[in-house]
């Protein structure tokens, strides 16, 4: 037998056996191809995009983002085409490979010739799909063996709560860089950029509003923006052929612009010290008491001490036309972007961000003072895919913001030593007057504080990301560093407050005369306070956080997100142990600083941390997230969630206002009594009565949270319309309340004279809520028009210092130098009666949107040509108009409160006259108040007046210019508020002001800026 028949077909069958092993890889390597489909910069949800390769064929439809993804496609040459009904079809032949750029399509509309043809025909047959998990309706699982995607972030908030963090968190997705990097170039060209100008004058601008009634000048400005863009690979022949995506932007400005400030300032007659022919609010004659004799002033004329003298001559002279004051910009910031693939598991994308700014601004008494900025920020993330259903994404975060200000008369001049003004802090960086507050409303004297602070975060995240059939769950955790560096005093020249409370006289237990403005010629202040030394403080944070979440698919029409999140945001701590707090025994009966190098109270005992505040870490936020379509085959979408959040954006100003601070600096607020003298020459002294310390805060503060919950459904209407009806409650838990222990009302006679008073004192007691009901009606874009019409009724009420009280009420800390203002409660023995309508209250609030692009559609113009076509064709006009009801705002009755230094805080009465039945010429009618009782609070509530209402309406022209070779000009033309109409923002409240009813500010009138752009 022979056997060579077999040795020949055994070699042949080793040598195919040989050829098909070498091709596995070839066959097995795929890689993830994605991209994003769009109409004039807007995604195109529901487009066609098919990738073919010889008989292979793939088939996925777009998002409702525009984004679609092949996830497995076999590395090599595939054809990419996109279609879409009414547009044009798209094709490009793409080389797939583990680094291939996401792609961008810009489609175009088809001719209305074509339009009018595809409308007659019937519907074509449908596409046959051959990726079957790619077609599927959105809430079914994956097919078994499929590779899954990688996990994307909510694409947006209002679909549910969101669990881990927000949704311009760019580390939560590769997807966050993606649309930056795409382009549809040929191999050719792979980059594109732009380059931008920005021109604004005040040739075209409106004269601003004249709260006086007067002629004011139109103050000009000149302000120039240019940018310049550029992205594309960032390859580099024989080194790096195949470099990572790059996108740098960077932008420069400059901007001088005089201003045209007004404010009161005392007349030619009180100069003198003339008040002969001085009236109040009511236009009553005022009497000036001589507080050394209880008699008027023969002719009411009043001494001018030599230290109101000296301060006086900082005040302009009344005037109409005044001197040009200039306010001077410079910035330039630069943004840079990089996405890269490394291999087929792993993706590595950051950025990094730069700005500088120089700016100078001058004040009503020509003060120019001067900030510089400088602020970085990089994030480096990168994601891993362990296997076909895990992810892995770990990023880490850097920013620095250093900001330098510069008084006017920093190494300049020493007014308050010039002046004779004693007991506050006259070094060279912090020369200049104090500050002066009137309750007349004449504008008070202040400069800025000298600054030099550093602040730092660095931030490290986690997050893995595990899908298993209907199920996509996300576990993760995050760690911030953040370090605030601050060189700054709190009040280093201090501050006077005049209330003509030294000028008045009581007859027959009523209060009568006295002028703030001649208190200030005498040289008796009301109050004054001041709070310098220990200047560089260290403070420093630990925030943590981890979360769980599952993207859980019910059913093709059910989606829920459930998920929990843990939030620890340390209390802040300095790095030389260098605050002070107060150890209150019970009731305020007694009060001793404890301070962070020994934190045990000396009164009480208590052994507290060294950021006197002890921990709450008791922070877990459930969230809840709900999708569905009640109805199959309807377009009607509920969406509803609930959700917890943590608030600890009150521990850097608590910390702030612990490190200014007695022992370790000289604070005090002191009024001025028979006990206790002040004068300019000599206000800022200690009084037996008052503590050395003004703040203290409760040592078991807890965090505030608010709870969340909404509702909304959406439906489409005929004629291509939107509904959305939505509710929105929250619920505030834990707020932050400040109040003033062991004080009592004007007149009434001291309950506890050897309690100590003098400071302010913070907790957490308040609450808040909010409810509001949306109805927005939307057009989607039909023959070049679409527009957007939403209301909004709301009602918000709280007892919150910091929230109601305009604090800080955002979810992050401040980078101030001060602490933040928080609104003291009236009486501290009665803090329900501060609950009220919330500042932010409004009440109805509606938005307009319409934008028509012309030459779009039959009716539009598309078939227009020649000069016509190139001249009416392709205009986008945006309009937007708001309307809403005023805010409210707390009428104030500006006094001394007993036994402090503290103004601002006592309200008057309400005397039953309509409030808004006002005389000729104001707002507000001040005959509705009158002073708090003797011996009595104010009966007016908290935010019990109603503010103006708000209207603004903003227009915008743009259009695109196609040139050659791939150039793009856009030119775009900004007007706000296009009508020039005046709306006042604000009201004068202070009813012993002579200002009271009065609007406080106006917006700013009509004022245009033209843009221009150069794409390529």
């Amino acid at each position: 037998m022979s056997f060579r028949p077999w040795k020949r077909t055994r070699n042949r069958l080793r040598l195919a056996f040989l050829l098909a092993c070498a091709s596995i890889p070839a066959f097995a390597i795929a890689s993830e191809y994605h991209g994003q489909v769009l109409f004039n910069g807007l995604p195109v949800p529901g487009a066609t995009v098919t990738a073919t390769q010889g008989a292979k064929k793939v088939v996925v439809t777009s998002d409702g983002l525009g984004n679609y993804s092949f996830p497995d496609l076999a590395d090599g040459s595939w054809t990419i085409e996109v279609a879409m009904l009414c547009f044009e079809p798209a094709k490009q032949a793409v080389a797939i490979a583990p680094n291939a750029p996401p792609a961008k399509w810009e489609l175009k509309l088809l001719p209305v010739a074509q339009l009018l043809a595809i409308a007659n025909a019937p519907k074509p047959a449908p596409e046959p799909v051959l990726n079957a998990r790619a077609a599927a309706p959105k809430g079914d699982a994956p097919k078994p063996g499929s590779a899954p995607e990688m996990p994307k972030p909510p694409t947006d908030a209002s679909d549910g709560f969101l669990i881990n963090g927000t949704t311009s968190n760019a580390a939560t997705s590769k997807y966050a860089l993606a649309q930056a990097f795409g382009n549809t170039r040929s191999s050719k060209n792979l980059y594109n950029g732009s380059l931008a100008l920005h021109l604004d004058n005040s040739f075209f601008d409106a004269k601003p509003y004249s709260l006086t009634g007067l002629n004011t000048p139109k103050p000009s400005y000149n302000r120039v923006t240019g940018v310049f863009t550029f992205g594309g690979p960032l390859n580099i022949p024989h080194l790096m052929p195949h470099g990572p995506n790059v996108f740098l932007a960077y932008e420069w400005t400059r901007d001088r612009t005089d201003t045209a400030l007004s404010g009161l300032v005392p007349d030619a007659a009180e100069r003198n010290g003339d008040f002969s022919g001085e009236t109040n609010a009511l236009g009553q004659p005022i009497v000036v008491y001589n507080p050394a004799t209880g008699q008027p002033f023969p002719g009411d004329a009043v001494p001018v001490s030599p230290q109101a003298q000296a301060l006086l001559n900082l005040y302009p002279l009344p005037n109409l036309a005044g001197s040009t004051l200039y306010n001077d910009t410079h910035d330039d910031a630069l943004q840079s972007r990089l996405d890269r693939n490394i291999g087929r598991r792993d993706q590595v994308y950051g950025g990094f961000s730069f700005e500088s700014s120089r700016a100078s601004a001058a004040n009503l008494f020509g003060f120019v003072d001067k900030t510089d900025t400088l602020g970085m920020d990089m994030n480096v993330n990168s994601v891993h895919r362990f296997g076909r259903e895990l992810f892995g994404t770990t990023g880490f975060r850097f920013s620095r913001l250093r900001t330098l200000i510069a008084p006017y008369f920093e190494d300049r001049q020493n007014i308050s030593g010039a002046a004779g003004i004693n007991g506050n802090l006259q070094d060279a960086s912090n020369w200049g007057p104090p500050s002066l507050t009137f309750s007349s409303g004449t504008a008070g004297l202040s400069d800025a504080n000298s600054t030099f602070n550093r602040n730092r975060t660095d931030a490290l995240s986690e997050s893995v990301s595990y899908t298993r059939g209907r199920h996509n769950l996300t576990l993760g955790g995050e760690f911030r560093r953040e370090e605030f560096n601050v060189l700054s005093q709190q009040n280093p020249r201090g501050t006077f407050t005049f209330t003509g409370a030294a000028t008045a006289a009581t007859v027959n237990g009523t209060t009568t005369g006295g002028s703030d403005i001649a208190d200030f010629l005498l040289g008796v202040p009301d109050t004054s306070a001041v709070a310098f030394g220990n200047a560089d403080k260290y403070l420093r944070q630990s925030v943590y956080a981890a979360f769980l979440t599952d993207d859980w698919r019910l059913r093709p029409e059910l989606t829920l997100n459930v998920g929990v999140r843990w939030e620890y945001g340390a209390p802040i701590t300095e790095l030389k142990n260098r605050l002070v707090n107060l150890d209150a025994a019970s009731q305020f009966s007694a009060v001793a600083p404890v301070l962070a190098s020994s934190p045990i109270g000396t009164l009480t005992g208590d052994h507290l941390p060294t950021s006197l505040i002890r921990p709450d870490k008791r922070g877990f936020e459930p969230r809840l997230g709900l999708s569905w379509r009640p109805i199959p085959g309807s377009t009607l979408v509920v969406r509803a969630g609930y959700g917890i959040y943590d608030d600890t954006s009150i521990y850097e100003s608590t910390a702030l206002a612990m490190a200014q601070q007695a022992p370790l600096s000289q604070s005090l607020s002191v009024q001025n009594s028979a006990a206790c003298p002040l004068s300019l020459a000599n206000g800022f002294i200690p009084c037996a009565s008052i503590t050395s310390d003004t703040f203290a805060v409760d040592p078991n503060l807890r965090v505030g949270y608010a709870q969340t919950w909404q509702l909304s459904a959406q439906r489409d209407l005929p004629a291509a319309l939107v509904a959305t009806a939505t509710y929105l409650g929250v619920k505030g838990t834990r707020g932050t309340q400040e109040f003033l222990p062991n004080t009592y009302p004007i007149g009434a006679p001291n309950p506890c004279p050897t309690c100590p008073a003098g400071f302010a004192f913070r907790t957490s007691g308040g609450d808040s809520k909010r409810e509001s009901a949306q109805l927005q009606l939307r057009r989607r874009l039909r023959s070049g028009f679409t527009a957007s019409l939403q209301y909004t009724y709301s009602k918000s009420v709280d007892d919150d210092a910091m929230l109601g009280g305009q604090g800080p009420n955002a979810a992050g800390l401040t980078q101030t130098s001060t602490p933040a203002t928080a609104q003291i409660a009236q009486n501290w023995l009665d803090l329900k009666a501060e609950r009220s309508l919330s500042s932010f209250d409004q009440r109805h609030l509606l938005n307009a949107q319409l934008q028509y692009t012309s030459g779009m559609g039959k009716g539009g113009g598309t078939l227009l040509s020649g000069w016509r076509g190139t001249l009416l064709k392709e205009w986008t006009i945006v309009t937007q108009i708001t309307a809403g009801s005023g805010l409210p705002e707390t009428p104030v009755y500006l006094a001394a409160v007993p036994g402090t230094g503290f103004t601002g805080s006592i309200r008057p009465n309400r005397t039953g006259t309509s409030l808004y039945a006002a005389p000729s010429g104001l707002h507000l009618n001040p005959a509705a108040y009158a002073a708090p009782t003797t011996g009595q609070w104010g009966t007016a509530g908290r935010n019990s007046i109603e503010g103006p209402d708000q209207f603004s309406l903003n227009t915008s022209f743009a259009r695109t210019f196609r040139l050659k070779d791939h150039f793009n000009l856009d030119v775009r033309l900004d007007s706000t508020n296009l009508l020039n109409h005046v709306v006042f923002t604000s009201w004068n409240t202070m009813v012993n002001g002579t200002t009271f009813g009065l609007p406080a500010s106006a917006n700013a009138m009509r004022s245009t800026q033209l843009t221009a752009r150069l794409r390529y």
